[in-house]
């Protein structure tokens, strides 16, 4: 089934959206041996940075959710999107350790909630048949961040300075903004008449839903499993295989023409094949391209550029499956709730990841690398683990679903 032009365009306009979000997040990992040595800061240090992003995205949605469902998902998307740029735009200018700390909270604060919005307003829209599709195209955004944003941050980051990254991911929101006022339409509120829809009594209705509670653990482990890893990549490879900074654009350029090839595909299979199936050969690869990554020796810049390809190619199938699945869990009325405080919940459990892979990733004895790296390896391994069982619970509360 093809989409309208109306139903292209707002698949493109939200994907953009999760462009500048996700590019907004993604580049702090590669930029990360660069603010380290520009800022004078340490690894743990950095990891704080990174997970005030997350923690106050966390907060921002468990405070969003009672409150969502009340809105029109276009008004509700402007708004966010507005406060996103304007704290990205603040990180751009910080001067200093402090205020970078501050201008990243306020970006978490809107941005963090960016991802539940989109995904609510795409199960409004689209069917479940063809939700992977639609999954597929969205994750491009991610697949272009690596492809263009995150090896033009690290250019114009080399030869001007890590603030520049940041306008650019500025300029091309604002663009997206003006374009989602003009052509997105309306989605009204989904409340019912006589449901309570009081904050308190909305939060209590989704967290006393076992169905949802399986489905906030599974994303609980999703997230830790990511986030543990891949904010020291980039510092791994620096300073521990001593890659030059200029050679990481390869890298992740190259990682980016995977999941671009590769995300529409795994869309269609995994509405074609089956969702839950997808997910665990996604996660079994995955595991073996991660234990490929981490053993390829320094100076092979091709077998390295290979191996993280095809890792978060396979890391991509998993996302675009389990989110495909996990938006069929929510109830209409609290679809906006469900959707916002699982971000809350991936941006939390994400950023206490950070911190705890900041801590367990320390300087070696001459202060030239760091040490434990392979914790970080071994702890992503059992969440991978852990979430195939969950997820298996979880595609049959959306199988059991669909047929009653």
């Amino acid at each position: 089934m093809n989409f309208s032009k109306y139903e292209a365009l707002l698949v493109a306009l939200l994907a953009v959206v999760q462009f500048t979000v996700v590019l907004d997040f993604a580049v702090m990992a590669p930029l990360g041996a660069e603010l380290i040595k520009a800022l004078g800061i340490s690894t743990h240090q950095f990891g704080i940075l990174v997970s005030a992003y997350a923690l106050s995205a966390g907060a921002s949605g468990f405070l969003l959710a009672g409150f969502i469902d009340r809105f029109d998902r276009k008004q509700i998307l402007l708004f966010m999107y507005v406060g996103f740029l304007l704290g990205t735009l603040f990180f751009a200018l910080a001067p200093n350790y402090y205020l970078l700390m501050g201008a990243r909270i306020v970006a978490g604060i809107f941005g963090g909630v960016m991802s539940g919005i989109t995904f609510a307003i795409v199960t409004d829209y689209f069917r479940y048949e063809i939700r992977g599709r639609v999954m597929g195209f969205i994750q491009m955004a991610f697949s272009v961040s690596q492809i263009l944003g995150i090896p033009l941050g690290l250019y114009l980051a080399h030869i001007w300075s890590w603030h520049i990254p940041f306008y650019f991911i500025v300029f091309i929101g604002l663009i997206n903004f003006l374009l989602l006022i003009r052509y997105m339409k309306p989605i009204p509120s989904k409340r019912i008449p006589g449901v309570d829809s009081r904050y308190f009594q909305v939060i209590k209705r989704v967290f006393s839903n076992k169905n949802y509670l399986v489905a906030f653990s599974t994303t609980f482990f999703l997230a830790t499993g990511g986030f543990i890893l891949q904010p020291y990549i980039t510092p791994h490879l620096v300073f521990d295989l001593h890659y030059a900074e200029d050679q990481l654009p390869l890298v992740f350029f190259s990682a980016g023409i995977a999941t671009l090839i590769g995300s529409p595909i795994f869309g269609r299979i995994s509405d074609s094949w089956g969702k839950y199936k997808l997910f665990v050969l996604g996660s079994l690869l995955a595991g073996v391209a991660i234990l490929w990554f981490v053993n390829i020796p320094a100076g092979n810049i091709f077998m390295l550029a290979l191996s993280f390809s095809l890792m978060m190619l396979f890391v991509s199938s998993r996302i675009i499956s389990a989110t495909a699945m996990m938006t069929a869990i929510p109830e209409a009325a609290e679809r906006g709730a469900f959707m916002n405080i699982n971000s809350a919940i991936q941006q939390s459990s994400g950023g206490i990841a950070s911190i705890l892979g900041g801590v367990i990733l320390i300087e070696d004895a001459d202060g030239k690398g760091f040490e434990n790296f392979n914790v970080l390896v071994i702890i992503t391994f059992v969440s991978i683990i852990i979430c195939v069982l969950l997820m298996y619970r979880v595609n049959r509360i959306v199988e059991k679903k669909r047929i009653t």
